[in-house]
């Protein structure tokens, strides 16, 4: 795919590459991470991104969060809001209502994170707003959805890794509930959003009608528990904290403290198991009946990998990273973030971008990973997150095509707050 050079918009001077999404507008009424983050991937890849800020409450909230935050910015909104658009409005007004209206009209979806019953009381539903686009995509993500007894319960990531069971896998045994230490439910949650927002705009495109998209953070928890689930579903099964963030259950698969570190190993296959015995010069295990294969070594877990662990412990994390990588065990140094960014495949695919800011200078930070293009396609001329109200004349007069009386007016009546 050919990515094409266009401008960005009024006075920007700068670029960005026409992504495969190009055609696409969203009216994002969104806040904080998880919406955010998933129509961040869509504006990486060049849909157009409208961000409706309520000025009553100083605009999105992630605007203000510290440390890093400067007057109505910060760093964290700068990692949710790159290639996006914004502007001032109050759609609770009625003359805000009608720029949100019109803004509707020449759009391909709506899309939010607000509380569960938010989206029916603020009338952004598909069936508040079809009479304005027929084909319009209103795609909701809340805490637990639209409908059930908790629709109206606030759904934050912490929340939901302790309601859905994830901190009681995490940890060491013994130890008390551990959360994930990135939030995941979010990030995986803004993904779902996108995807089901880009299959109903499928859908929208090749029938002419558009409809909703009820995405819970909550059922994507859920979902995440995946073959755990199952296996407590339907076998009864128990799940318990191992030590070391070992598998549930393939033997060896976790972290093994070096002389100077940490180093994560997995024999997800048995040739791993063989070609990792051999390597580190315990062959003797291979032939042992206790280790023979993977449910001997479940069985056996507590007489094998204290071995495992006493052995690791004689050499660095490299001398065994050394050994291991040659014959393709799976390996991996357990780094800092700093270790973690310095490694050779960050810079080989282009994972780090940067952007200017007049408070924050060079903003670094990590790309998105959704990609389409050939392996090696330089990654697009990203622009930072806009200021607020950053694009409201482009909106307002190029997009509905407003006059600058009809602004005043609207305005006059509170539209912009």
């Amino acid at each position: 795919m050919s990515l094409q050079a266009e401008p960005v918009g009024p006075g920007k001077g700068q670029t960005i590459r026409i992504g495969p999404l190009s055609d696409i507008r969203i009216v994002a009424v969104e806040q904080y991470g998880a919406g955010p983050f998933a129509t961040v991937a869509l504006a990486d890849l060049g849909a157009e991104v409208i961000k409706i800020e309520d000025p009553r409450v100083g605009g999105d909230v992630g605007r203000y969060v510290p440390p890093f935050n400067f007057e109505d910015d910060s760093l964290f909104f700068q990692s949710f809001n790159r290639n996006k658009r914004s502007i001032d409005l109050d759609i609770n007004s009625s003359a805000g209502r009608k720029v949100f209206e019109d803004l509707v009209s020449v759009s391909d979806a709506v899309f939010s994170n607000l509380r569960g019953d938010v989206p029916e009381s603020l009338k952004i539903r598909y069936e508040d707003l079809r009479h304005l686009n027929p084909a319009i995509v209103c795609c909701s993500l809340t805490g637990f959805g639209m409908t059930g007894p908790r629709r109206a319960e606030p759904g934050y990531d912490y929340i939901l890794q302790g309601l859905a069971g994830w901190m009681d896998l995490a940890g060491e045994p013994g130890g008390p509930p551990v959360k994930s230490g990135l939030s995941l439910v979010d990030y995986s949650g803004g993904l779902v959003a996108a995807l089901s927002m880009m299959a109903a705009l499928h859908a929208a495109k090749r029938d002419g009608q558009g409809t909703d998209c009820d995405v819970s953070l909550y059922d994507n928890a859920i979902s995440l528990l995946a073959y755990v689930g199952t296996w407590h579903l339907t076998a009864g099964y128990t799940p318990a904290k191992t030590r070391h963030s070992a598998h549930p259950s393939l033997v060896p698969f976790q972290n093994f403290e070096t002389s100077d570190g940490w180093i994560v190993v997995g024999c997800a296959k048995e040739k791993f198991w063989e070609r990792l015995v051999d390597a580190i010069g315990l062959p003797e295990l291979r032939l042992d009946d206790r280790f023979k294969d993977f449910p001997s070594r479940g069985v056996n877990r507590d007489e094998l990998l204290p071995i495992l662990e006493a052995h690791f412990a004689k050499r660095t994390t490299q001398e065994w990273l050394s050994v291991l990588n040659p014959v393709g065990v799976p390996c991996a140094p357990v780094n800092t973030l700093e270790e973690a960014f310095a490694d050779p495949q960050i810079e080989a695919r282009q994972l780090i971008i940067e952007t200017e800011h007049p408070h924050f200078g060079k903003i670094r930070q990590p790309a998105g990973a959704v990609r389409v293009g050939p392996p090696g396609n330089d990654r697009p001329t990203y622009r930072g997150a806009p200021s607020r109200n950053q694009d409201s004349q482009y909106v307002l007069s190029e997009l509905i095509g407003y006059s600058e009386e009809q602004v005043t007016a609207m305005g006059e009546q509170g539209a912009f707050g």
